[in-house]
């Protein structure tokens, strides 16, 4: 006899299906599955209708919405939960870096060029920086970098420009924020120390650091601004203290990288400001 399929049946016949390779994260979908349930029209959802529509057990789905509500990507409301603006990052991350790294790429490689020294850019991602475009040199260095890399955010001339243009209370949020780096810096300064410093970079405009995230770095950072004068991101020059002097970094490096990191705001400012066009339906 035919029985009727079950909600149950239908999890474990998807689960079935997903997790033939041993790599898949179950868990990872499952929330996946759920930001695409709450779709144009349905801007709120109970728990059951989450669930219905995620094709997921009610414990599942409410374990899932509070994971998400602790990130910040979900609202608990009186009738049920709803998206935050927040979920816009997921897909303007990677519509951003890309576009800033096309942007950003031949005044990278043009101060790589001129400086002979490996050069970053990087965002702000809690209390670390992560970076997200980079040209390197081929040096013997303490720590090494990619794509994707995190530091924490102080110890950092990249993160130090990028706190810098916080307001108080984001700051102050940040600062709340446990590093995810993974990484014991060799100096941390007391807060009264970071806000003396942080004011010193706004009134310069730069700021250089000497191996405070680990032995052997040094390096000089600047902002990149969008149209509106905002900082979206920062662009370094990194070097080995063993070759190069904080005097020689900031005396011939700075006025370089200043210029590279104007030109890159230009262009980003002159993106933001593009036509768009929109096709009738």
């Amino acid at each position: 006899m035919i029985g009727t399929l079950t909600s149950d049946n239908r999890l474990e016949g998807r689960r079935m299906r997903r997790d033939a390779s041993p790599d898949f994260i179950e868990a990872l979908a499952r929330g996946l599955d759920v930001l695409r349930g709450f779709e144009p029209g349905r801007p709120v959802m109970t728990l059951s209708e989450v669930a219905a529509k995620a094709d997921l057990a009610r414990p599942t789905a409410r374990r899932v919405l509070i994971t998400l509500e602790a990130l910040g990507y979900v609202r608990a409301e009186e009738a049920g939960f709803s998206l935050t603006p927040r979920v816009l990052e997921l897909g303007m991350a990677y519509i951003g870096s890309r576009n800033l790294w096309e942007l950003a790429e031949p005044h990278l490689r043009d101060l790589v060029a001129r400086t002979n020294e490996s050069c970053s850019i990087a965002q702000l991602d809690g209390s670390d920086i992560v970076y997200v475009a980079r040209v390197a040199v081929p040096k013997l260095v303490a720590l090494s970098v990619t794509i994707g890399t995190r530091f924490p955010a102080i110890q950092t001339s990249l993160g130090k420009v990028l706190l810098a243009s916080l307001s108080g209370d984001e700051l102050d949020e940040v600062l709340a924020s446990p590093s995810r780096s993974g990484i014991t810096p060799r100096w941390t300064p007391t807060r009264q120390e970071l806000d003396e410093l942080l004011r010193d970079v706004r009134a310069k405009g730069w700021v250089a650091t000497d191996q405070e995230l680990a032995l052997g770095i040094r390096s000089v950072a600047a902002p990149i601004r969008n149209g509106e004068g905002r900082t979206i991101a920062a662009v370094n020059v990194n070097a080995h203290a063993a070759e190069t002097s904080i005097e020689h970094l900031v005396e011939d490096h700075l006025p370089l990288l200043l210029r590279a990191a104007g030109a890159i705001s230009a262009d980003w400012a002159a993106w933001e400001a593009r036509p768009i066009a929109v096709h009738a339906g």
